[in-house]
């Protein structure tokens, strides 16, 4: 039964951002929601994302060359220090099959495309709006002045991240409403079973990738189910929980330390007043002695 179940997961190699963004107008939306342009028309636009049948151990989300840049998008729920290097393996595939028909050996430069790397994050851990993932961390040995590098840029699409990204792509916006609504039922429920048929009927009810959705609303499902990952999913929960432990006792911290601070002034000043009511009462008794004698 086992084995059943991990050999049909292997044979499944599509996810919901490949199948969203398989068609060249979806992508150039997405180009131009990135990248801060306007283009209107998909001619020269060129898709290169790596064919499943041939690369069964190398699948990239989507990747296409458009105004002379070669763009690899990926989407990723979990935090993935080891993108740069995958993504090398994806354009050096993606770059051998561009340059087939070059002749490498000749003084003639041969250019090509420039690359560009971005993933799309929206897992359950905490991240900026946007941060940088550098080959050259992997290294074994820390170099200043790497000779080999790759950046990725990790956006993050998670609630109240990049709005203006979002803003400017409704399929991505949509995607990410999606993935928001599948999070929040599974912390709910705790079944990634539930959760996703969930979201998927309120998704279509409430206007949200409504088409694509009700077209593709089995496979869909199958396919966010088989990309959840349940025990990252806990161990991210109880990193966050640990998190959350740790902030809270920070704070528990600062409320002591504000508590003990004003016990301190409080004392501080009780002395005072003591030292104060003891210098009068000493005048008293200076005054009165002096008249005795």
């Amino acid at each position: 039964m086992a084995r059943r179940k991990s050999s049909a997961k292997r044979n499944y190699k599509d996810s919901v951002f490949r199948k969203l963004f398989s068609d060249k107008e979806s992508l150039l939306s997405l180009y131009n929601a990135v990248n801060e342009t306007n283009y209107e028309s998909t001619e020269g636009l060129q898709i290169t994302t790596l064919d499943n049948a041939i690369y069964i151990h190398m699948k990239n989300d989507v990747s296409f060359v458009f105004q002379s840049r070669l763009q690899l998008y990926e989407h990723q729920s979990t935090i993935n220090p080891n993108l740069p290097l995958r993504n090398l393996f994806y354009a050096v595939d993606v770059l051998h099959t561009i340059t087939r028909d070059f002749n490498l050996y000749t003084t003639k430069l041969q250019k090509i495309p420039t690359p560009g790397f971005v993933v799309f994050y929206n897992g359950i851990k905490e991240q900026p709006d946007r941060s940088v993932l550098r080959l050259s961390d992997l290294f074994e040995v820390p170099t200043d002045r790497p000779e080999l590098e790759l950046t990725v840029t990790q956006l993050n699409i998670n609630a109240g991240h990049n709005r203006e990204l979002l803003s400017r792509c409704r399929i991505l916006n949509e995607y990410a409403m999606f993935n928001d609504k599948v999070q929040r039922y599974l912390r709910e429920s705790g079944d990634i079973q539930k959760a996703v048929p969930k979201a998927i009927d309120d998704c279509i009810e409430e206007g949200v990738l409504t088409d694509f959705l009700s077209r593709e609303k089995a496979e869909v499902k199958a396919m966010t189910i088989y990309e959840f990952n349940q025990e990252q999913y806990d161990r991210d929960l109880r990193e966050e929980g640990r998190e959350e432990g740790r902030e809270e006792g920070r704070e528990e911290g600062r409320a002591e330390e504000r508590l003990n601070t004003e016990r301190e002034r409080k004392r501080a000043e009780e002395a005072e007043a003591q030292l104060e009511a003891s210098q009068a009462l000493l005048e008293k008794y200076k005054a009165q002695f002096g008249e005795l004698q």
